[in-house]
């Protein structure tokens, strides 16, 4: 038996084991062939790839080092005794090599791939494997059976009311925080909305990222549904909550290799929205030409493919397509969109009117799942909860129940301003680039680093003018970013054959 220690090492997916190279018990070199370990103590067990120490320091002959992730999953004490044994390759990886070799797979053989993932017997090349060979095809059938394996391996959600209702943007565009505007009008109007958002993992910021600057989101499941019975409404990280644990898995994987077929991408969305327990799901699918869907073929086909997924689960869909040109409100970044937000939210003369209106009108989608709701009236109704300031007492409700942030956020105190290379009108905005950009600057990790837009399409300017500002907190990040920007800006500046006009003011 061997004493369990935590190894302060980050392995950020995979359960990483260390063994000392003159461990006392076992010998190191005959767990070196298959690499992979499974750690046992009553009843306790996981896998983990193995890793041989030479340093006393890291790991002593008599214990076994476990990394932060695989500490955590075990639930042992330090100190603990435990022993090892070499583990064999899940038997479900035969089934992925069927699908490498071009077949179609059954449920069953679906559900143990994505059990053994979730169990994290899969290491991230074979989870790799899998992603890239269902990338190549995926029947309908089999897009069916992985969004229900995925949603039935973690927690599932049930709630009393009739009516729950969610939305979800196929992502893609910067600044785009529209749930945290249209959850506190949908909760406001008396509709349960119980929103798990994720955390940026390629992008500037996510719903979780930017919520966190003005609420705690680590919330468990008890806590999520005490906020939700009680408010409505919530605006938590998934993650935390373990909805559909597989599909975080499998995004780790996926976006450093950007596979995101629309296959997996229904099954990734509607398993998480099945597990949160919804019946109604409003879809915001923005078409651009640097935005995840390009144009409207492509947008047609993915439409189809979630309302025939819908109602396979006996979940309400609607799709809408929506602008998804340039960014969205004049924020990238945590606390820039947390501004964003709460300024469209108190009503501000100054809020961005884009962020405004793209919100008021899911919003207004969402209300018309509402029965009691003349057909066609949910815009005027989210329009007039927004005005009235309900919206706004909603979200301070959602945000005192979660848990104000204790944590002050301040912009990043390294500040440059991009200017225009020459006059004119902008003509466009690479929504890529310019969350790039932003993402090198710092965001989400530095909540205060960002950009704050002031140009957008079809505004004038003249040349050294500002088109936008980058806030990083970190000299090495502000260097990344403004190299970046100095190559290419990402605005496309067209002749202004007017004559020159006035654009929005920094």
């Amino acid at each position: 038996m061997l004493k369990l220690k935590k190894v302060p090492i980050d392995t950020y997916p995979e359960s990483v084991a260390l063994l000392s190279r003159s461990c006392a018990h076992y010998r190191a070199e005959e767990f070196q062939a298959l690499r992979k370990i499974e750690v046992m103590s009553d009843g306790n067990h996981i896998l983990a790839n193995l890793i041989i120490a030479d340093d006393p320091a890291i790991v002593g002959p008599e214990e076994l080092g476990l990394g932060e992730q695989a500490f955590r999953r075990m639930g042992l004490p330090e100190g603990t005794l435990v022993h090892i044994a070499q583990a064999p390759p899940p038997e479900s990886l035969e089934a992925v090599r069927a699908k490498i070799d071009g077949r179609s797979l059954s449920a069953g053989q679906i559900k143990d791939i994505i059990s053994d993932i979730t169990a994290h017997r899969y290491s991230p090349m074979e989870i790799a494997a899998y992603l890239i060979s269902s990338a190549s095809f995926m029947t309908t059938a089999e897009v069916l059976a992985l969004t229900k394996a995925m949603a039935e391996v973690g927690n599932q959600m049930t709630w009393e009311a009739p009516l729950v209702v969610d939305k979800h943007c196929i992502g893609g565009i910067p600044g785009n925080r529209t749930s945290m505007i249209v959850v506190p009008i949908v909760a406001a109007h008396g509709l349960t909305v119980p929103k798990s958002s994720s955390r940026a993992i390629t992008s500037p910021a996510g719903t979780a990222d930017t919520m966190e600057v003005l609420a705690q989101v680590n919330l468990t499941m008890n806590q999520m549904r005490t906020v939700v019975e009680r408010e409505k409404g919530c605006l938590v990280w998934g993650g935390h909550v373990n909805l559909s644990p597989a599909d975080d898995i499998l995004i780790s994987v996926e976006r450093p290799l950007r596979v995101d077929s629309p296959e997996q991408m229904v099954a990734s969305i509607l398993s998480k929205k099945l597990a949160a327990g919804s019946t109604h799901l409003l879809i915001d699918m923005p078409i651009g030409p640097t935005a995840k869907v390009r144009d409207h073929k492509q947008a047609v086909r993915l439409r189809k493919l979630f309302e025939y997924i819908g109602d396979q689960l006996g979940l309400f869909i609607e799709v809408i397509f929506t602008d998804g040109s340039q960014p969205i409100g004049r924020g990238i970044g945590p606390v820039l969109e947390a501004r964003d937000v709460m300024a469209v939210l108190r009503n501000e003369a100054s809020a961005p009117a884009d962020l405004r209106e793209r919100a008021l009108l899911l919003a207004g989608h969402m209300l018309d799942f509402d029965p009691q709701l003349r057909g066609g009236s949910g815009h005027g109704r989210a329009v007039e909860i927004l005005s009235s300031g309900q919206a706004l007492a909603a979200m301070e409700r959602i945000i005192a129940a979660q848990g104000a942030s204790t944590q002050k956020h301040a912009l990043g105190e390294m500040v440059l301003d991009v200017p225009a290379p020459s006059s004119g009108v902008v003509g466009a905005i690479d929504c890529y680039r310019i969350s790039r950009i932003a993402r090198l600057a710092g965001a989400p990790m530095d909540k205060g680093a960002g950009i704050d837009l002031f140009k957008k399409v079809g505004d004038g300017v003249r040349q050294g003018e500002p088109l936008y500002r980058i806030y990083a907190c970190v000299a090495a990040d502000f260097r990344f970013s403004t190299q970046l920007a100095e190559d290419y800006s990402g605005y496309t500046i067209m002749p202004d054959r007017d004559g020159p006009r006035t654009g929005a003011k920094p």
